[in-house]
């Protein structure tokens, strides 16, 4: 049996998409799909005193409106040192922080040219700290048949896969019959009845970047995650 997910990358996720990527033995990162406008390609959520603040990257979309995450540009540099000045403002202070600070400050003082690589390294970082091993791949590292749920259910079938574990979103779309007839079980992820964790800010909030986790919980993190508890 193995198991596989394909997602589109994001920019330091929340701790969902960590729990999805150590459910499968595969994670495939689906950047050849269209990027889409205020979604969470290029931003995600911090907790700050006065709520919730979006941390957005910058890219570059005049007359760009097919263009692929893969071939999304940065618009400048320095919405790097921005970021970590508002991450240091608002997470100081957790027991944490100078543990993970260590291990996300430098990816902030790398030079990036596209949006891909840029979340996959912070993909990857985060995977590190958690002990997740799962195998990531790009999917140009793969043949891409036309059709929306027949080419997620080939590049199931290129990468050996005899499970495809999707999101509960994709009901809307999916087409079970092209992983039926190829063998192939779909599964659903569960992302109902995470914890709660301390967290500093008030009301607490599920949503936010994984940083939001690592900062306050440090290695003790899994704890409050699905691929630990064995709810996956």
């Amino acid at each position: 049996m193995k198991k596989i997910a394909i997602l589109q990358s994001n920019y330091i996720p929340w701790k969902g998409y960590f729990d999805m990527i150590a459910a499968v033995d595969e994670f495939i990162l689906y950047d050849d799909m269209q990027y889409t406008r205020r979604d969470w390609r290029n931003r995600n959520q911090i907790k700050t005193p006065q709520g919730q603040q979006w941390l957005t990257v910058p890219v570059k979309v005049k007359g760009k409106y097919f263009q692929t995450i893969r071939d999304t540009e940065l618009d400048g540099a320095d919405w790097a040192d921005t970021h970590w000045k508002v991450i240091v403002q608002n997470y100081k202070k957790t027991p944490h922080f100078a543990e993970v600070a260590a291990i996300f400050e430098p990816l902030y003082q790398r030079q990036y040219s596209h949006l891909s690589p840029l979340n996959r390294d912070f993909i990857e970082a985060v995977c590190a700290y958690l002990g997740i091993h799962t195998k990531i791949n790009n999917s140009w590292d793969y043949q891409l048949l036309e059709g929306k749920t027949e080419r997620l259910a080939d590049l199931c079938v290129q990468a050996g896969g005899t499970e495809y574990i999707s999101g509960p979103a994709a009901k809307n779309y999916i087409e079970e019959h092209f992983f039926t007839e190829r063998e192939i079980k779909l599964s659903w992820f569960d992302y109902a009845d995470y914890p709660e964790y301390p967290q500093l800010y008030g009301e607490f909030v599920h949503g936010v970047t994984i940083l939001d986790l690592l900062f306050n919980c440090g290695k003790q993190a899994p704890n409050y995650m699905k691929f630990v508890k064995g709810a996956i």
